[in-house]
């Protein structure tokens, strides 16, 4: 099977996010990557209201593109905290277009910030997967792994010089039985 030369700078791609867009050429600051398009829904209609899916992209508080439809390929442009794209919207032209906003080399995932309430609404509830947040986590997790190690080594000292000195303390004979130190009267 020969390779297929393709004119466009991306490929989709498997992601650890499920599917993704990504970066076949060098791609330039600034340098628009690809439009995002579906069909236009009007809030004012209430069937065009109620449809629900992630596709969703707004453009305004009236209009929205439903950017379900299999040929939109920037539906598979996934979020980043920190994003080498951004989104370009044009309400009036009811068009979005995603733009570079750092070089992105051949290889790399395009991705661009969804915003707070897609991210309060799909993405927190079960975690950023973004590269820049999976590195956070990874971070905090070897610091608690570090902190329970430190936490671990102070209570085995501790317990280490308790041994210590319980097996230290003289036993005293008295009466011909042992005695750890402690005085008190004998219960009849």
């Amino acid at each position: 099977m020969s390779a297929i030369s393709s004119q466009k700078p991306y490929r989709v791609g498997r992601s650890k996010t499920g599917l993704g867009l990504f970066a076949t050429k060098p791609i330039k600051k600034g340098t628009r990557i690809i439009r995002y398009f579906g069909p236009i829904l009007d809030s004012r209609i209430p069937e065009q209201d109620d449809i629900e899916n992630k596709y969703l992209f707004e453009l305004n508080g009236r209009w929205t593109i439903d950017g379900s439809v299999r040929k939109n390929l920037a539906r598979y442009i996934n979020h980043s905290c920190r994003p080498n794209a951004e989104s370009d919207v044009r309400p009036r032209e009811r068009k979005v277009f995603i733009r570079a906003i750092r070089n992105i080399e051949p290889g790399d995932e395009i991705n661009y910030d969804y915003g707070t309430d897609y991210f309060k609404a799909y993405l927190k509830p079960i975690g950023c997967k973004c590269e820049s947040c999976e590195k956070k986590r990874k971070k905090l997790r070897a610091e608690a792994r570090a902190e329970r190690a430190k936490v671990k080594a102070r209570t085995e000292r501790k317990a280490q010089k308790a041994g210590a000195k319980t097996a230290s303390v003289k036993k005293k004979k008295l009466n011909g039985k042992h005695f750890a130190g402690k005085v008190g009267r004998a219960k009849a």
